[in-house]
């Protein structure tokens, strides 16, 4: 019997590209529920009373009673807050008797909350193929501690020391000094939300028909979720310094070692190779009905570092028609599956390479996927040496 699980929203930057009365449109239905959790919305006459942080802690911090039709709008609108989301709505509205406001000014977010308010459906539609082309990769990184301590949650003065020696590194690297940690402790894991500055940014613009430039500095928002039990950490950010600058501080403030996420998770594929179509049962997971091999590669080696690459639209059938197998001695190195979800009609696709990323769609995905990948075999656990399968040149291929 499937259980519900809360699914998390964790792109709050969102919500601040969208016009506060349409916002607030948005949300209405939704007054009681974020009412109960101390998210007052504001009235129509003080649009400017939105508490942005309050709402990015609800929507972190799901339970069940979070109203599930809230999350998934957001999530697609989201991935139409693009510029090609941006054409797409509005080639679809053409010639149509929606009411939409779009002018110059408008921004691709409040475009996709106007469609979704008035024909979810076709907002839904886009959506289903907006999402195939925009994958999020995440980094897996384990403790090098052992045996892992017992998770403390970080009172705030932890928190505010944290902040600041995160605020020191962006500051050095020209980020702005502002940085939040947000944290959310939840049975199974913790999850962080760490919002900072981006680079300084100068665009073009035009105003009044005349050229000018425009200067900010972006609003960004990386996450970090942690599992207890194992001591792995898994991380999207956007640079390699940032991801080390992570493992680093929340390593130190957190556990009071700088050297505690020290180690790659490492990730084996030959479960494929071993147990064949087995290897993507999936009625024991819950949040999962069905697993296609898609695509995979295969390191050949040799002076050129050869990979050869298998794409099907079901590669295990494929193998079977055509009486194939698989390479005994090439190393399986990257795979990517569709994967269909039972809170989606659309599959989405996850690929997994045999180091320590993972690319899917959406942040909440992943503990899902992880509990089908150790029920299979793909995550290889303290003592398995990938380096003597595998090329280090490839590691992240």
């Amino acid at each position: 019997m499937r259980t519900f699980t809360p699914r998390r929203f964790s792109k709050p930057e969102t919500l601040q590209c969208i016009a506060p009365h349409h916002l607030l449109e948005f949300l209405s239905p939704y007054r009681d529920y974020l009412s109960s959790c101390s998210v007052e919305l504001p009235s129509l006459d003080s649009l400017g009373g939105f508490d942005y942080d309050e709402l990015c802690c609800v929507l972190l911090n799901p339970d069940s009673h979070t109203p599930r039709e809230m999350i998934e709008a957001l999530f697609c609108i989201n991935e139409m807050s693009t510029h090609e989301g941006f054409d797409a709505l509005q080639e679809a509205i053409a010639g149509t008797d929606l009411d939409v406001e779009i002018g110059q000014d408008t921004a691709p977010a409040d475009l996709a909350v106007q469609v979704w308010l008035q024909e979810p459906a076709l907002l839904e539609r886009l959506y289903a193929e907006q999402f195939l082309f925009h994958p999020r990769s995440f980094e897996y990184f384990r403790t090098t501690s052992y045996p892992i301590p017992p998770f403390k949650e970080p009172d705030s003065e932890t928190i505010r020391v944290l902040e600041q020696a995160l605020e020191e590194w962006f500051v050095k690297k020209r980020r702005g000094r502002t940085s939040s940690v947000f944290v959310f402790v939840k049975p199974d894991f913790v999850w962080f939300l760490v919002r900072h500055g981006g680079p300084f940014t100068r665009e073009a613009a035009t105003r009044e028909g005349k050229s000018t430039s425009v200067c900010y500095r972006p609003e960004k928002y990386d996450v970090l979720v942690y599992n207890p039990e194992n001591g792995e950490i898994r991380m999207n950010a956007r640079s390699k310094g940032e991801k080390q600058l992570y493992r680093e501080k929340f390593g130190l403030h957190l556990f009071g070692d700088a050297h505690y996420f020290d180690g790659e998770s490492k990730f084996s594929l030959e479960p494929l190779r071993l147990d064949g179509t087995e290897s993507l049962v999936c009625s024991d997971v819950d949040g999962i009905d069905r697993i296609c091999l898609k695509e995979i590669h295969f390191y050949r080696g040799g002076e050129f570092n050869e990979v050869e690459i298998c794409k099907a639209e079901d590669f295990f059938a494929a193998l079977e028609k055509r009486s194939g197998f698989l390479p005994e001695r090439a190393p399986i190195i990257r795979c990517t599956f569709e994967i269909q979800f039972s809170d989606s009609k659309t599959p989405r696709m996850v690929t997994i390479s045999s180091r320590n990323k993972v690319l899917f769609k959406r942040d909440d995905d992943a503990a899902i996927i992880e509990d089908w990948m150790r029920r299979r075999g793909f995550i290889a656990f303290k003592g398995w040496d990938a380096d003597e399968e595998e090329p280090l040149a490839l590691a992240h291929a």
